[in-house]
């Protein structure tokens, strides 16, 4: 893959999950009656709503800024447990895949982003 292409595709997938990550957490963030009821069926209380938005907003800036390489990686990290959490509380509660399936769809977004981003985003270490 030349240079330019990942470059192209870094960004196509970076953009689907930062819009994936803002619009969960502005409905998380007004506690539409539907995810109140959702996140109550996965044996979470309410406020965690309000932790999840406020943190995948900031994981977003995160990720989209330049330089704060190494909050970019906390970010992505952040990213990785929310959504893979979020499946596994769907499995383990027996939901249908159409309940998983936003959640391993993030988690794919993140892994693809974290793994395409440019050299100027990565840590040395």
């Amino acid at each position: 893959m030349s240079e330019k292409t990942k470059k192209i595709t870094y960004w196509f997938f970076t953009l689907w999950l930062s819009l994936g990550m803002v619009s969960t957490a502005i409905v998380q963030l007004i506690k539409l009656p539907e995810e109140v009821e959702k996140i109550n069926q996965l044996g979470y209380p309410t406020y965690f709503l309000t932790l999840l938005g406020v943190w995948k907003l900031f994981g977003v800036i995160a990720v989209l800024v330049p330089k704060l390489v190494l909050l970019k990686e906390w970010a992505y990290a952040g990213f990785f447990f929310a959504m893979s959490g979020a499946a596994f509380s769907h499995i383990a509660c027996g939901h249908a895949f159409g309940e998983i399936f936003p959640s391993l769809l993030l988690l794919s977004l993140t892994l693809i982003s974290w793994y395409l981003r440019p050299e100027h985003r990565r840590t040395n270490t």
